[in-house]
């Protein structure tokens, strides 16, 4: 067995309690527990097929619910019967008094949501772990899916391992108790997958030198913008095969729009070009009244005022009329040092040119800080 974590760089969160109320007719049953998660990545996959069927590393330990486990990871197998799989077994990493009584699942990280791997671990059994005892060996994933599939990259992949604990149930019944686990609301999962996958979509927008398929009925639900110009007296007699062409605008912005109009999320930009994109995420929010979303891109911009762009983003915020935005970027000029930084900015003679207005606002601030 190799090193405690020579291949898998564990990964924790906090955790969170929760109590499920499992009810009757009669009476109820509460069972007090704690969840968490913990993100196993292991690199190098290709060298790692090289250890025998059987054989097993163990990730270094980690901290769920107030107990310290780890992982096995067997890339050939746990045994003979099962050696075209990638096996995983989950291990109480400690000694208690008690047996630790916990559900558990493993999924490919980045599928926690879908509903079969949701469901699988609201139905999990029970399991008790004495100390330093581990689970039985589960099937993971099968190798050659694993290698075709988009989860495997730069030769490595990344194991989701959530896990339940149950401290105790409370109450009693005058008749047999039924346990029922409902799962959450998986909404938001099924829509991004119809906007992925295209089906039944009736409009495709050109955007940026792309074409974009969406469904009408969605963007109409989400954006009285979109309801107008997709469902308006220019549309009548047009119920399919709508092409509509999108000008001033990005096509990866337009997608990231699109996406949080199915899911209410947004994708995660490149680091390096996160302040752009909400800025131009802001711009298209407030074009099809998408009120939340420019809400969360004026929070988000707020974190990226400095000296460069600080004028920029308050000519932004002034064009969009984003009040919170615009007086976190006053905050920002309130101290003497960034206000005669920022007037020597290219983004400052822009700003005087596409907002006027504010200059009376930014030489009344500078008259007071002389003062």
């Amino acid at each position: 067995m190799s090193p405690a974590g020579a291949w898998g760089k564990p990964w924790m969160s906090s955790s969170a309690i929760v109590n499920d109320t499992l009810s009757m007719s009669s009476s109820a049953i509460v069972a007090d527990t704690a969840s968490g998660y913990h993100l196993l990545t292991i690199h190098g996959y290709s060298r790692t097929k090289g250890i025998p069927t059987g054989e097993f590393v163990r990730s270094s330990a980690f901290t769920i619910c107030g107990h310290r486990w780890s992982i096995d990871y067997y890339p050939n197998g746990a045994r003979a019967a099962v050696a075209d799989y990638v096996s995983l077994s989950l291990n109480l990493d400690e000694d208690v008094l008690d047996a630790v009584k916990a559900q558990y699942d493993f999924c490919i990280a980045g599928e926690a949501e879908e509903p079969e791997n949701v469901a699988a671990l609201a139905s999990a059994p029970v399991e008790r772990f004495p100390s330093r005892t581990a689970s039985l060996h589960a099937m993971f994933v099968k190798r050659e899916r694993l290698e075709r599939s988009t989860h495997l990259m730069d030769d490595s992949f990344t194991i989701r391992c959530d896990i339940v604990v149950v401290h105790s149930y409370r109450g009693a019944s005058d008749d047999a108790v039924a346990f029922v686990s409902v799962p959450p609301c998986d909404l938001r999962w099924h829509l991004g997958e119809l906007l992925k996958t295209e089906k039944g979509a009736d409009v495709v927008f050109e955007v940026g030198g792309e074409t974009v398929a969406a469904h009408r009925c969605v963007l109409a639900a989400r954006s009285s913008v979109f309801s107008a110009e997709l469902f308006g007296p220019m549309m009548e007699g047009n119920a399919a095969g709508v092409v509509v062409r999108i000008e001033d605008m990005n096509a990866e912005v337009f997608k990231a729009l699109l996406h949080f109009v199915y899911t209410g999320s947004l994708p995660k930009p490149r680091k390096e070009d996160e302040d752009f994109t909400y800025q131009h995420l802001l711009v298209a929010a407030d074009r099809y009244g998408m009120e939340r979303l420019k809400l969360i891109c004026e929070e988000k911009l707020c974190q990226y005022i400095n000296v460069g762009s600080a004028a920029i983003i308050l000519a932004l915020a002034e064009q969009h009329h984003c009040v919170g935005l615009k007086k976190a970027c006053f905050s920002f000029l309130a101290a003497p040092a960034n206000l005669r930084a920022v007037v020597a900015t290219d983004g400052f003679q822009h700003l005087s040119k596409s907002c006027p207005s504010l200059m009376v606002e930014v030489i009344t601030m500078s008259c007071a800080l002389v003062e």
